[in-house]
């Protein structure tokens, strides 16, 4: 009998344990292509009645945990932007580790395929636009072909656009901390087999800073396979002068560590000619001089980048990152030669005069980039902290000389003289950011400080003859200071058929600008508030609908702040601006998607008090002056239409085409300043055509064009341009070996004309660089060249202001 009741007793006992005992789920997001999906809603069920237990949400790398679970037989399922996983039953009697959820987030029709090659895919979530690329045929191309055919991206004379504004480019997450041409240069060697998609983010969130307007941000695959693997890759391009560029990179990896370095050598011979064209106007707008000037320029240039990049894994939950990119562009030089005929308003030759301009620049940027990352024990939070440190420096030594002469070229007078300048300029910023799930939502706040320090002078001397325009008093030294402090928050929550983002930043500025010979000092100190909001609907697999909106700030570039000038002859030069302040922008867009094939996009953007770009003539000094200068009111809207779609299993077609106003209302200094409206109403269109041209998928090709009918760029107004290429691409012994081949504007109508005319201004210019080229590529890829690596930029807004847009 005592047996019996120990027995009772122990098995009693055993029960109430087990009651009280709970247990631990956990897994991983994916959709059916295996990539993860962050942020998805994870739901626990009662079997019996489908009641609600509990929930939670992925972290940004797709991985779940649900804990306190009690035992039970449960069902468990993950949703995002209305759809779901299949239901798992669970029958919980200890801790589960599931694996992948898998969420169809595209319909489960196969794609059309030709060995690997697949059809691109568009994404809409809440706050960008995700277009992927992977194993498609347009990622047989190079990550700036990949760039270019991006939907809602408008390429104009090799500046990527978004809605009319400049665009920055991100490789993971990471800034790419180069100027214009070294970014194209840069990513026409990097392969697009490597790119998993490219995120387009029209108005980015909370989390980004405030500073910088719309983001391209390239997503690599990712592979966890240790080892090596390298690459040499080179170019060669055919224009008016023949150029090259070589790089090598390699990549280490080991369970714990990652290495990256690359170097790149990118010596160029540039021809640029331009055409300038005045008309000067008495008081009655009478034309009573022109000015014909044809500018041949020669640009030399040997540019040396390189990149060292370390990521350490502590252990699981603690990492470190390094990561400096090093930038030489020594001895440039930039040799002009200037022929100008000056007639009368009856259009008889009145005088001439050349001018000689010589020019040596030498450029060097240094950055550093320190991050250190905690995930903490609740699973999907972590805390990460951030150090970074810039370094540039600029100098540049101009020797200008003029040469006049009558209508029958008997020399009349001569002018010239020497410039020599410098600038410095050091960043310092310091980040802290922190994230967590709450619940069915995620939460994510951070703050930063970031300190810039800039010191320029500029010196006149060795005149030669006499000027109105130029003097010695030019000479000058300015000081540019600025401190700001920012705070973010930031909320995301996914349920039934909605997703939504929320977010603001505040970001409080302290600056001053000194001109020693000008005596002159402008402070700034503001605080403003930077809202974003991101709503996503989708009613079934075929429709959605988002809104979006946020508010921007854009800071003037530190070289557009100083009081100097830099001539092209002494009657015509550019300067700069100490008066310019911040402007604001509310951005407001609307998209609806059809089938993940037809998207619809209307935006309105209200750009404030804008920095452009603009020209002056002065009528009665005869001279021409470019500068950046606040805007009076900018604003801009229009509607899109992309089609991405598979024609047949061998070629897929990506048509995009943009109907566009702009307008800015400034005012027209030498006009008596009045307030002047410049306003365009303008198409963009690009078609491109990617064709398989091999059953393995190893020849493909490209045939594309686009076209821009009007353009705004401040006071000008460009004309319409039209650009064809073609292009080849090759890959041999299985991606070891790749060759390309493209000819670019093959119609020489890619250059347009902009023209200033309004009131008593009229003037043009048409700038001709070597858009027209064949270039051929090749890499040689070795070791275990199927690993992605850890290639990065360094992501600092504060970089971008380095130097100002050419």
């Amino acid at each position: 009998m005592k047996q019996t009741t120990y027995i009772l007793l122990l098995v009693i006992l055993t029960a109430n344990a087990l009651s009280g005992q709970t247990f631990k789920i956990s897994g991983k997001v994916v959709d059916e292509q295996n990539q993860i999906i962050p942020f998805a809603n994870i739901l626990l069920l009662k079997a019996a009645d489908t009641t609600f237990v509990k929930g939670t949400s992925a972290d940004d790398n797709g991985f779940f945990a649900l804990t306190d679970v009690e035992p039970n037989l449960y069902l468990l399922q993950a949703s995002y932007v209305g759809r779901g996983s299949e239901p798992r039953a669970l029958d919980i009697k200890n801790d589960v580790s599931l694996g992948a959820l898998i969420i169809p987030l595209e319909t489960n029709e196969l794609d059309e395929v030709v060995v690997t090659a697949q059809r691109p895919k568009l994404q809409r979530l809440p706050d960008r636009l995700v277009f992927s690329v992977e194993n498609t045929v347009v990622s047989q191309g190079t990550s700036w072909d990949i760039l270019k055919s991006t939907p809602g991206v408008i390429v104009n004379q090799d500046e990527l656009l978004i809605r009319g504004q400049n665009a920055t480019v991100y490789l993971n997450d990471r800034k790419v901390q180069l100027s214009g041409q070294e970014v194209q240069d840069l990513l026409q060697g990097l392969s697009g087999a490597n790119i998993k998609s490219v995120e387009v983010i029209a108005n980015p969130p909370a989390s980004y800073d405030a500073e910088g307007g719309p983001i391209l941000n390239i997503v690599t695959s990712k592979n966890i396979i240790p080892g090596y693997k390298g690459s040499i890759n080179g170019t060669y391009t055919q224009a008016v002068f023949p150029k090259f560029s070589m790089g090598t990179s390699h990549y280490y990896k080991t369970d714990k560590l990652n290495l990256f370095a690359n170097y790149t050598i990118n010596p160029q011979k540039e021809l640029r000619k331009t055409t300038k064209g005045i008309h000067f106007m008495d008081d009655t707008n009478t034309v009573f001089s022109e000015w014909d000037t044809n500018y041949n320029q020669i640009n030399k240039s040997q540019s040396q980048n390189g990149s060292f990049i370390l990521d350490y894994d502590f252990d699981e939950r603690n990492s470190l990152n390094f990561t400096s990119n090093l930038l030489f562009n020594l001895d440039q030089d930039q040799n002009t030669n200037l022929n100008n005929e000056m007639r009368n308003g009856s259009g008889q030759l009145d005088s001439t005069f050349t001018t000689q301009n010589m020019a040596n620049l030498d450029n060097t940027n240094l950055a550093f980039d320190l991050s250190y990352v905690h995930k903490l024990k609740k699973p999907g939070a972590r805390l990460s902290a951030n150090g970074h440190y810039t370094y540039f420096n600029g100098k540049s030594f101009q020797n200008l000389g003029s040469d006049y002469f009558d209508a029958n070229g008997v020399f009349l007078r001569e002018f010239g003289f020497d410039s020599d300048s410098e600038q410095d300029i050091q960043i310092f910023t310091g980040q802290l950011d922190y994230s967590t799930p709450i619940g069915n939502a995620s939460f994510e706040t951070g703050a930063k400080i970031s300190s810039i320090n800039s010191e320029s002078n500029v010196d006149f001397f060795n005149f030669t003859g006499s000027s109105n325009t130029v003097d010695a008093s030019l000479s000058d030294r300015y000081t540019y200071d600025e401190n700001v402090y920012a705070a973010y928050l930031s909320f995301v929550k996914n349920w039934e058929k909605w997703s939504m983002k929320l977010g603001v930043r505040g970001e409080l500025t302290e600056a001053e600008g000194t001109s020693l010979t000008l005596n002159q000092v402008n402070t700034q100190d503001f605080f403003e508030p930077f809202p974003s909001v991101y709503l996503l609907y989708s009613p079934s697999d075929k429709h959605s609908f988002s809104f979006d909106y946020g508010r921007n700030v854009n800071r003037p570039k530190y070289n557009d702040l100083n009081p100097f000038r830099f001539f092209f002859n002494e009657n015509d030069y550019e300067q700069g601006n100490p008066r310019l302040t911040p402007s604001f922008s509310n951005n407001f867009n609307f998209n609806y998607t059809l089938n993940s094939e037809y998207f619809f996009d209307v935006y309105y953007r209200d750009n404030g008090s804008n920095i452009a770009y603009l020209v002056f003539q002065d009528n009665d000094n005869q001279t021409l002056v470019e500068l950046k200068q606040n805007v009076l009111d900018s604003k801009s809207y229009g509607l899109d239409f992309t089609l991405s779609k598979s024609l047949m299993s061998s070629w897929f077609v990506y048509a995009y085409t943009s109907l566009f106003h702009e307008e800015e209302t400034f005012l027209a200094a030498q006009s008596g300043n009045v307030e002047f409206t410049n306003e365009v109403n303008g198409v963009y269109a690009y078609l491109g055509n990617y064709l398989t041209l091999s059953k393995d998928g190893t020849f493909t090709g490209e045939v594309a064009a686009t076209y821009i009918s009007k353009f705004l760029f401040g006071s000008y107004v460009s004309d319409e341009q039209l650009n064809l290429t073609l292009g080849l691409r090759k890959t041999l012994f299985k991606n070891k070996i790749i060759l390309s081949l493209a000819a670019e504007d093959i119609l020489e109508k890619y250059v347009p004309t902009y023209r200033s005319q309004y009131l008593n201004q009229d003037n043009f210019y048409r700038r001709r660089p070597e858009t027209q080229f064949i270039r051929f590529g090749f890499t040689y890829n070795f070791g275990n060249f199927r690993l992605e690596d850890n290639q990065r930029g360094i992501d600092k807004k504060e970089r971008d202001r380095l130097q100002s847009q050419q």
